[in-house]
C-alpha cells in the first residue's frame, strides 16, 4: 500500500456508486444497463424536495432523476471520471468529507467542554517568558536562564521585578509581567493550561509555548464578563517627548468636553483618533473580551455602562476616551462550539481527537510496526554512524517488511519511497528518530486511507454525499461541453440558430448600429480618418488594425443602441446634441454607422440567441442520451419510495 499512489478506482471499489444491494435496497432502475438503487433515488428525491418552495411528487421528480443519470453515464463512457483533473478535484472533497469519520467524537466533544467550562472563568496572570528566536542565546542556555528565575522566585524573589527584568515581552514586563485578565481559546495549550490550573498565588514551572519559554504566575479569578462593543479615540504618546506627551493630554481634553456637549463621537473619532484601524469606521472596535486589549482600556470599557463616554484615561499607546455601546455574556454551548473548535484548532487540543481515532484505527486493522526489523535498522544505522549513500540505496530498495495492516506487508522501500524520498538529515541518532516516524506517518495515512475507502460502505450519509458530488462535477462537465460552452463558441450555429428563428427576435424600435472610434484629440482622429480612407478596413477588423497602427491613444467600442440608452449614440445616430468630452477620449466618430430596424444577426441579440441555442442543443442532446441510455424502471420499486 502506497500513501498517495491508490488509484481511485481502488479506493473506491469496483464502482463508486456501490450501494448495499439486497432486499433493503432493491435496484429501482437501470440506465443504459447501469444499476440505480432505490437508496440512492430517494436520498436526492429528498434533498431536491428540500431546497423547493413546492415539492415534487415522485413521478415529477422521476422525469429530471432519468436525464441527471443519463448524462452521468454519458460522462462515465466518455472517461470524464478518469481525468487527472477530475480524479484531483474529486479525491480532495472526498477526503474533506471524510475528515468528521477521522476524529474520535467523545474525546472531541469531551475537550470542546472543557473548553467551554473555562470560558466561564476570566484568570489574571503574569508571565516571565524568553523567546525561542531571540538572539544571544542557545535554546539550551535559555531554558537554563528560565530554570534560574524560577529558583529564584521559590526562594522569595519578588516575580514582578524578575520579569521587568528578564522577561522578553515588553509589554507585558513594563507592568511586572503582568499581562491582566485573559479567557481561555486565546492562547497555546501549554499556557492555557498554567493560567487555569495554578491556585491564585502560585506560580508554575517552567513551560513551552510554540513561541518560547514561560513561567506562569496567576494573581486572582473571577467570572468571565463576556465581551464588550466599543468606539474610542486616541491620542499616541508611545514614541513622543514628555512635551508631545503633555500636548496630547491637553488635546484629548479639549476632545472630551467637545463629545460631552454633544458633538458626534463618531464624526470627532474619524477627524481626530491616531487609530488608524479604527478611526475610518467612527472609532468602532470589534467585539472583545478578557485578555483581547491592554488591562487599563478593558477595565473602563468593562467599567461603563451602555451608550457612556469614559473620561480621558491613559494606557502605553496613549491617551483614550471610550464611548461603550453594548455588552454580551457568554454564548450557550451549542453556538460556542465551532468558535472553540477553531480557536484550538492550531495546538495539540484541537489534534488530540484525530490521534485518538487513528490509534483505535490502528488497533482495528492491525496495524503495527515490526519490532524486529526495527531495531535491526537502528543498530545499522547506530553502528555506521549515520546512513551513507550505499545504505541509503540498499534501504530505498529493500524488501524487508518493517510493518503491517493486517496481513499486509509493508516493505521499507515503499515508506522511503513516500516518507523519506530525500534520505536523511543529521546525525545517527537523528536518523534513527527519522526512520520512526516515517514509519508512523506511513501507518498513519494507511489506516485513514483504509478508513476512507470502507466509508463508502459504512456509512451511507457519507456514500451519499461523494455520490452527489461526483455525479455533479461529471454532469456539469459534459453538459458545459455539449450545451452551455458549446453555445457560446460555436460562431457558425449560433448564426445559423439566429437566420431560422428571425422572427423569433424583434424590437420595437430602431437601433444605431456602428463602430465608434475614440482617440485623445481632433488632431489624432484626423490621422485615424487620413488612414482608413488609403486604407480600408472591415469593421470586424477595425479594433485590431488600430491598436496595432495607434496603440492606447485610439480605442474602438461596437455599439448598438436604442433612441435614449446613450448619449453619444443619440448624437450620432439619431440627431442629439453632441455631449461634452469625458475624461481622456476627446474626440470620436461613428465607422460605417446605419439604422436597423431588426437584428440582422446573432451577435445582435446575442445574449438572447445563446440561450435559445442553449435550449436547442439540449433537447437535441436528451433525444440522443435518451436513445443510446435507455431507462427501465422498476414500477414496483417506484411504490416503495417514501
Amino acid at each position: 500500500m502506497k500513501k498517495g499512489l491508490i488509484s481511485l478506482s481502488v479506493l473506491l471499489g469496483a464502482a463508486v456508486m456501490a450501494q448495499a444491494k439486497g432486499p433493503a435496497d432493491p435496484v429501482l432502475m437501470t440506465v443504459g444497463g447501469k444499476p440505480v438503487t432505490l437508496s440512492e433515488f430517494e436520498y436526492l428525491y429528498h434533498k431536491n424536495n428540500a431546497q423547493q418552495s413546492t415539492p415534487q411528487d415522485i413521478e415529477e421528480y422521476l422525469k429530471l432523476f432519468i436525464p441527471y443519470r443519463q448524462k452521468v453515464a454519458a460522462a462515465e463512457d466518455m472517461g470524464l471520471d478518469k481525468a487527472p483533473a477530475f480524479e484531483k478535484e474529486f479525491d480532495t472533497y472526498r477526503r474533506d468529507l471524510a475528515a468528521p469519520y477521522m476524529v474520535d467524537k467523545a474525546v472531541e466533544d469531551s475537550i470542546l467542554a472543557a473548553q467551554y467550562e473555562r470560558m466561564k472563568e476570566e484568570v489574571d496572570v503574569s508571565h516571565i517568558m524568553v523567546f525561542f528566536q531571540s538572539p544571544g542565546k542557545t535554546l539550551e542556555q535559555k531554558k537554563a536562564l528560565m530554570d534560574s528565575l524560577l529558583t529564584c522566585i521559590e526562594a522569595g524573589e519578588p516575580f514582578d521585578s524578575l520579569a521587568m527584568k528578564y522577561s522578553g515581552d515588553a509589554n507585558s514586563a513594563r507592568n511586572g509581567g503582568r499581562m491582566g485578565y485573559i479567557m481561555a481559546n486565546r492562547f497555546p495549550a501549554a499556557f492555557e493550561d498554567a493560567a487555569y490550573t495554578v491556585a491564585v498565588g502560585g506560580h508554575s514551572g517552567v513551560i513551552a509555548s510554540p513561541v518560547g519559554y514561560h513561567i506562569v504566575k496567576v494573581n486572582d479569578r473571577r467570572p468571565a464578563r463576556g465581551q464588550v462593543l466599543v468606539e474610542h479615540i486616541l491620542r499616541l504618546t508611545r514614541g513622543k517627548s514628555p512635551e508631545e506627551a503633555q500636548a496630547q493630554k491637553h488635546y484629548i481634553d479639549s476632545i472630551y468636553t467637545m463629545v460631552k456637549n454633544g458633538a458626534s463621537f463618531e464624526a470627532v473619532a474619524a477627524a481626530e483618533s491616531e487609530d488608524p484601524g479604527s478611526a475610518s469606521q467612527g472609532g468602532r472596535l470589534p467585539w472583545f473580551g478578557a485578555g483581547q486589549m491592554v488591562p487599563q482600556f478593558e477595565e473602563v470599557a468593562f467599567s461603563l455602562a451602555d451608550s457612556t463616554i469614559s473620561e480621558p484615561f491613559e494606557t502605553a499607546y496613549g491617551y483614550h476616551i471610550i464611548r461603550r455601546l453594548a455588552g454580551k455574556g457568554i454564548e450557550p454551548f451549542e453556538q460556542a462550539k465551532t468558535a472553540i473548535a477553531n480557536a484550538i484548532s492550531r495546538d495539540e487540543r484541537g489534534q488530540l481527537p484525530a490521534k485518538r481515532r487513528i490509534a483505535q484505527l490502528r488497533k482495528e486493522y492491525g496495524a503495527k510496526a515490526e519490532t524486529k526489523a526495527l531495531d535491526k535498522l537502528r543498530k545499522q544505522i547506530e553502528d555506521a554512524g549515520g546512513v551513507d549513500s550505499a545504505m541509503l540505496a540498499s534501504m530505498q530498495a529493500s524488501d524487508m517488511v518493517v510493518a503491517r495492516i493486517g496481513k499486509e506487508k509493508l516493505p521499507l522501500s515503499d515508506i522511503m519511497a513516500q516518507e523519506l524520498p530525500n534520505g536523511f538529515a543529521g546525525d545517527a541518532s537523528q536518523q534513527v528518530t527519522q526512520l520512526d516516524e516515517a514509519v508512523d506517518r506511513y501507518l498513519d495515512a494507511a489506516v485513514i486511507e483504509t478508513k476512507q475507502r470502507n466509508l463508502m460502505t459504512e456509512e451511507p450519509s457519507y456514500r451519499n454525499l461523494v455520490n452527489e458530488y461526483r455525479d455533479g462535477m461529471l454532469m456539469f462537465e459534459i453538459q458545459d461541453r455539449n450545451v452551455w460552452s458549446k453555445a457560446k463558441s460555436d460562431q457558425a450555429g449560433l448564426e445559423a440558430f439566429f437566420q431560422s428563428h428571425k422572427d423569433n427576435y424583434r424590437w420595437d424600435s430602431p437601433r444605431f448600429k456602428s463602430r465608434i472610434i475614440f482617440a485623445g484629440s481632433d488632431s489624432l482622429l484626423s490621422e485615424v480618418n487620413d488612414y482608413l480612407k488609403a486604407n480600408p478596413v472591415a469593421a470586424d477588423s477595425l479594433a485590431t488594425v488600430l491598436k496595432k497602427q495607434f496603440g492606447k491613444d485610439v480605442k474602438v467600442e461596437r455599439v448598438l443602441a436604442a433612441k435614449g440608452e446613450n448619449a453619444i449614440t443619440d448624437y450620432l445616430g439619431f440627431g442629439g446634441e453632441k455631449p461634452a468630452a469625458q475624461g481622456r477620449w476627446k474626440a470620436y466618430e461613428a465607422y460605417q454607422p446605419k439604422l436597423i430596424d431588426q437584428p440582422e444577426e446573432a451577435v445582435d441579440v446575442r445574449g438572447l440567441v445563446i440561450t435559445d441555442y442553449q435550449d436547442y442543443l439540449l433537447a437535441q442532446w436528451l433525444e440522443e442520451l435518451d436513445k443510446k441510455y435507455p431507462a427501465v424502471v422498476d414500477r414496483k420499486v417506484l411504490g416503495k419510495a417514501k
